[in-house]
C-alpha cells in the first residue's frame, strides 16, 4: 500500500520552495520530512524542487528526474553540507537476483534497477558540480528495520 499526502511544515521558514505542495509519496518520505523540518541542524530542506536531466537507458531518452530531497546540515564540527537526498528501499540499491524462469517481476526489477542507477549517476555528477554530496537512505538509515 502506498501512502502520500501533503506535508505542513511546523518551522516553514526553513522551507525552500512552495510550503503550499510539500508532498510525501510514503509514510518513509514524510518521516525524513519531519526530521529535516524539526531537527535543528537542518538549516534548510525542499522536496521534489530541481530537476536533474538523465539518460534513461530503458527508453533511450532524456528524462527529468525530481530527487527526493535537498538537505542543508550543520555539521558536528560545525561545518555546513548540503545533501541531495533519494529515499528508497533497500532491495531497490542492489541488483535483483536472477531466479530460475525470468518473471515478468523480474525484468520490471532489473528496467528499475537501471534507471535508478542512471538517475543516481547524473544525480552524482550535479551534485559534484555543485558541492552537494548525493545520499540514498533506506529503511535501514530511516530506523525502520
Amino acid at each position: 500500500m502506498s501512502y502520500k499526502g501533503k506535508y505542513k511544515p511546523s518551522f516553514p521558514d526553513k522551507y525552500r520552495g512552495d510550503i503550499t505542495s510539500i508532498i510525501y509519496r510514503s509514510l518513509w518520505e514524510r518521516k525524513f520530512m519531519v526530521y529535516c523540518d524539526t531537527n535543528d541542524n537542518v538549516l534548510e530542506w525542499s522536496s521534489e524542487e530541481k530537476i536533474v536531466r538523465y539518460y534513461d537507458p530503458i527508453s533511450k531518452k532524456v528524462r527529468r528526474y525530481f530527487p527526493d530531497f535537498f538537505i542543508k546540515v550543520k555539521e558536528s564540527n560545525g561545518s555546513i553540507k548540503k545533501y541531495m537526498i533519494e529515499i528508497k528501499p533497500s532491495k531497490q540499491t542492489v541488483p535483483p537476483q536472477k531466479p530460475q524462469r525470468q518473471t515478468k517481476k523480474y525484468i520490471s526489477e532489473v528496467y528499475e534497477y537501471a534507471k535508478n542507477q542512471a538517475k543516481w549517476e547524473a544525480a552524482r555528477e550535479w551534485c559534484a558540480d555543485r558541492g552537494y554530496e548525493f545520499k540514498v537512505i533506506t529503511e535501514f538509515e530511516l530506523g525502520i528495520k
